[in-house]
């Protein structure tokens, strides 16, 4: 066991994780920032030419302008923006390591991580956002190897028929995506209409490819079975199944918080996964330990992003300022 004794440890290396990160820095405060991938590992697992939908100057941290080449940041854009601030503030992280468990002894916690080693700290915020962990359909074939959660770019499913499902952001942008690069695309949606939260500027266009005959449509419908080259589609209207040509199939259905290890670590759930905290100064359940970011909304991961959870850091930060737990 490491016998350094941190006062706040981030588990989470995206932009709510290093803007944590760099408020604790602000106050002085000795953290660490832990993120299971990569820098920002959730956006750069994004699809290559996505664009937030935020302004970039609502995606911003620490006060370090975003300049963009327009108003709405590309994914490799937001990639270069977070590295370059991480490395302004000389952030302390550790990357390509996990957080296997989390256990508060007296007045510690003790943070168990893939490297075999364990850290102490005397607060732990969770900043583990939900794009790691994508909602499964639980039908036969879901795990095959020609079926993904994610979706990355066009080239690979040129000349190939495609059922991709799911009616919200991801899946209205990789359609698009998907047409211009001339892939016979099906798309697969629960319900009578796309996600009102979709990109409202992408949705004409969308529509427009749709009554051209350009990207296939099939509402009130939901994949039954993936075979090889196979779906079965059940059209709730009608209550019949088809079956229907899919080389690839593309599962774009959104994505969860990890409740599992959320639950593990003390934090107390509803049913709609979203953990017991003060609104105010974000403490769950468990005294000194946080949740920033999207993990606060539980499924509802529509209503905490970038532009609003980049503030949590600087409220918790606060709260635990005012602890008398912190000695230095």
């Amino acid at each position: 066991m490491n016998n350094k004794v941190y006062d706040l440890i981030i588990i989470g290396g995206g932009p709510c994780g290093l803007a944590c990160g760099i408020a604790a820095q602000k106050e002085n405060l000795d953290y660490l920032i832990i993120e299971k991938g990569s820098l920002t590992e959730s956006i750069r697992m994004y699809p290559r030419n996505m664009h937030f939908f935020s302004t970039t100057a609502n995606i911003a941290i620490g006060d370090i302008p975003f300049a963009a080449s327009g108003r709405k940041a590309s994914r490799v854009e937001a990639l270069q923006y977070y590295r370059a601030v991480s490395e302004y503030y000389a952030l302390q992280t550790q990357l390509y390591t996990e957080v296997i468990d989390v256990k508060k002894t007296d007045q510690l916690f003790e943070i168990y991580t893939s490297r075999n080693e364990t850290l102490q700290t005397r607060h732990v915020v969770v900043a583990t956002g939900y794009f790691g962990l994508p909602r499964q359909l639980n039908v036969p074939g879901e795990n095959l190897p020609h079926v993904t959660h994610y979706y990355e770019e066009a080239f690979q499913y040129v000349h190939q028929k495609v059922v991709m499902a799911g009616g919200g952001n991801s899946a209205v942008e990789a359609a698009l995506d998907l047409y211009h690069h001339g892939v016979d695309l099906t798309m697969v949606v629960r319900k009578d209409d796309f996600k009102r939260t979709a990109k409202y500027w992408l949705i004409p266009d969308l529509r427009n490819r749709i009554k051209e005959g350009k990207i296939k449509v099939k509402f009130y419908t939901e994949i039954e079975k993936i075979a090889q080259d196979w779906v079965w589609l059940r059209n709730h209207q009608t209550n019949t199944v088809e079956k229907y040509p899919a080389n690839f199939v593309v599962l774009l259905i959104g994505y969860t918080p990890d409740g599992h290890f959320l639950q593990k670590i003390g934090l107390k759930l509803n049913e709609r996964m979203v953990p017991e905290f003060d609104p105010n100064t974000f403490e769950t359940n468990v005294s000194g330990l946080y949740v920033a970011g999207t993990v606060q909304c539980g499924v509802h991961t529509e209503k905490i992003f970038i532009e609003n959870g980049r503030h949590h850091g600087t409220n918790i930060v606060q709260h635990i300022k005012s602890k008398v737990l912190v000695n230095k």
